[in-house]
């Protein structure tokens, strides 16, 4: 019987582990989500020119993407130390905040690591 229990609680205590990283790791998406959304980054519409004059110039830019076809414009992306601006032709379509540490698991970088 005492194995029985022993077994049984180990169980749970294996499960309760497992289940504690998981809740960890959506912990950590709140609260990227509500960094990303508190974050003072350039707003959809602003034009390059408004964001380097807000902002300053950033530490990167990318090589452009797509323009092949009237229905894949030109896609830029200039990096800042927090965040990642992308403008469809001139104008921004969104600012999506950079990871929050080198081992932090999400979508890729602009480097195309993961």
């Amino acid at each position: 019987m005492n194995t029985r229990f022993l077994t049984l609680a180990s169980g749970f205590v294996v499960a309760a582990c497992l289940c504690g990283d998981v809740v960890h790791a959506d912990t950590l998406l709140v609260q990227r989500v509500q960094q990303e959304r508190s974050m003072d980054a350039p707003q959809r519409g602003m034009s390059m020119a408004q964001v380097e004059s807000r902002y300053g110039a950033p530490t990167d830019k990318l090589a452009p993407a797509g323009g092949d076809a009237p229905r894949h414009p030109v896609i830029h992306r200039w990096v800042y130390n927090r965040y990642i601006v992308y403008f469809e032709r001139d104008r921004v379509i969104d600012a999506v905040a950079n990871h929050a540490s080198p081992t932090e698991i999400g979508p890729k970088d602009a480097s195309g690591n993961q």
